[in-house]
This record gives structure tokens, C-alpha cells and sequence, in this order.
């Protein structure tokens, strides 16, 4: 059941016509979870987004949709062919391939400070920290800077200083929609990301056209906001720690994968595909990205007041 109806009625019409302007702009489909499912994502986050949120944001929210892709689209070839300092350092955000640090050592690594003290302890078992991924921490890390400037905000001294920050606010809450939606994603936590690797005794996919199949070409033909909107989980969650709340979100994507595959082995995940239970799956998980993305901009909001304790780095 969907709570916050009433909010939720007056953002579908121009929801949908932002998605609709999206599919007539024939963007490109090859992206991660592609510009369908990014906005989807995105837009029915906004929906979902408690009344009590600034007006500023709530009125935001055909931004915050256009935002969601934006990490993809600085994947560019041209770009990159004249530098690849950009991909390179952004790619890692994207995703974590779990199984690249042992069951045992997971809760230490992802407990680690900072993602620098991170992709050293990746380095000490032997795993380029660019290969593994850092897909939590791209979470963890805009969140925070969320809710800084949310408290930057709320101590601004002029209205011409909160409208800049307000932009800060607008486009640090858009790229982290991306990071959300990518960690709803199964195949985005998983070495399994483009078709099956290793012992594959259960025979599943194994074609390197796998995550485009799910993620783009089918959620593109067969999902519209519509469908998400009454499975985004109605009542608002504000995490008392943020980290804790991140990785649990991204552990119960990755118990998934393994589920991700066998429905595209009942019945292969592409444009064409009309199975109850393959449309069913990639709902399920966008909605899981909208409650996510939902709950920690909320959370930034609610947890944003001046902390009176505060310390700044005289530097």
C-alpha cells in the first residue's frame, strides 16, 4: 500500500511526461540500469518523499530524474580517449564485486573508514581496488555531503546564499540517486555482472549481453514509473547511522543475484520478453532503489541540524 497519496497525485502527470520526453530523445540504452530505470528510480523516489521535506527539493523533482544518469554520462568515449582520469576514477563508484572479499573479511572491509583505507585492505589480499569496485562508499560519501550542506543550508544568512546552496543540494542529491539505483541492481554486486563466471553448474547465462538485456532493453520495454509507484515502501525510514543502513541495503541486493539469474533462465530478460515474474523482479528491485534513495535524502534532511559539538579542521 502506498502512503503519502496526496503528495503523490499532483508529481505523476509531470513525472510521466518526463519520462515520456526521455524515450521520444531515443536516448542510449547501453548505459548502467539505463536512463529508463534511472528516472524511474528517481522520479518515484520524489513521489514518495515525506510533505515535511523542504519545498525547494520536492519541487525539484524533474531535476532530480534528469540527475540520476548523469555518473553514466561521463562515461564518454571521446573523453575518455583524451584522458582517462575521469573514467578511471569514477567507474569504481558504479559497483562493489562482493565476492572479491572473502565472507569473512567483508564486515571489516566495509567497515573500514574511508575508501582509501578501504582499497588498502582490498590491496593486501591481492584485489585491485579498481577492479573490486567501491559502490557503498559512493553512497556513504554523497550522503554525508547531502546533509552537510542541508545543515549549510539551514544556517544560511541571506536568501541568495541559500539558493546557492540549494543547487549544491540539488545536484549532490541527484548523483547519489545514481549510486542507488546502480545498488538495487543485483548484477551491480556481483563478479556475475555480464553473464555467469567460473563453475556454472546451474547453466545459466553466460553471454556478455546479460546486464544490458535486464537492466536496459527489457526495463525499458516492459517498466513505467506506473508500476513502481505502488511498491515503494510507504513509510519513511531516517537511519540513525547511515553506514550500517548502506551495507545492509546493498547485502540484500547481492542475496539476489543468484535469483536475477534464474529468471533469466525460465525466460531470457530482453526487449521482448512479456513473463509476469521476469517484470515483477526488475519492479521489485527499482522500487527497492526508490525506498532507498527516499529514505537517505531523508534522512540527510532530518539528521541536519547544527550539531552544537561540532569541530572544524583549522586548515
Amino acid at each position: 500500500m502506498l502512503l503519502f497519496a496526496p503528495l503523490i497525485a499532483p508529481l505523476v502527470a509531470p513525472l510521466v511526461v518526463s519520462l515520456s520526453v526521455l524515450q521520444a530523445a531515443q536516448l542510449p540504452v547501453h548505459l548502467l540500469w539505463g536512463e529508463a530505470g534511472h528516472r524511474i528510480t528517481a522520479q518515484a523516489a520524489s513521489a514518495a518523499l515525506p510533505p515535511d521535506m523542504p519545498q525547494f527539493f520536492r519541487a525539484a523533482a524533474p531535476q532530480l530524474a534528469y540527475l540520476n544518469p548523469e555518473p553514466d554520462r561521463w562515461k564518454n568515449r571521446a573523453e575518455a580517449s583524451r584522458d582517462q582520469a575521469l573514467d578511471g576514477s569514477s567507474s569504481p563508484d558504479h559497483f562493489l564485486d562482493l565476492e572479491l572479499i572473502p565472507a569473512a573479511d567483508r564486515a571489516r572491509a566495509l567497515g573500514a573508514p574511508d575508501r582509501y583505507a578501504f582499497s588498502e585492505q582490498l590491496r593486501t589480499r591481492g584485489v585491485d581496488p579498481a577492479k573490486a569496485g567501491a559502490l557503498p562508499f559512493a553512497m556513504l560519501e554523497l550522503t554525508q555531503r547531502l546533509r552537510l550542506a542541508f545543515r549549510q543550508w539551514r544556517a544560511a544568512p541571506n536568501d541568495t546564499e541559500r539558493a546557492w546552496i540549494e543547487a549544491r543540494i540539488l545536484n549532490d542529491a541527484g548523483i547519489l540517486g545514481h549510486y542507488v539505483a546502480d545498488a538495487s541492481n543485483p548484477a551491480h554486486t556481483t563478479i556475475h555482472y555480464n553473464g555467469w563466471v567460473g563453475e556454472n553448474p546451474n547453466g545459466y547465462a553466460i553471454d556478455t549481453r546479460f546486464h544490458g538485456r535486464f537492466e536496459s532493453a527489457f526495463v525499458q520495454s516492459r517498466v513505467k514509473l506506473v508500476d513502481v509507484l505502488p511498491e515503494v515502501a510507504g513509510r519513511p525510514r531516517a537511519f540513525e547511522s547511515l553506514r550500517p543502513a548502506i551495507v545492509e541495503y546493498f547485502l540484500q541486493t547481492h542475496a539476489q543475484v543468484e535469483r536475477l539469474y534464474q529468471i533469466d533462465k525460465a525466460s531470457p530478460f530482453n526487449g521482448a520478453n512479456t513473463t509476469p515474474a521476469n517484470k515483477a523482479f526488475a519492479v521489485e528491485r527499482l522500487a527497492a532503489g526508490a525506498s532507498m534513495l527516499r529514505d537517505l535524502r531523508w534522512t540527510a534532511w532530518v539528521t541536519s541540524a547544527p550539531d552544537p559539538l561540532e569541530r572544524r579542521d583549522p586548515r
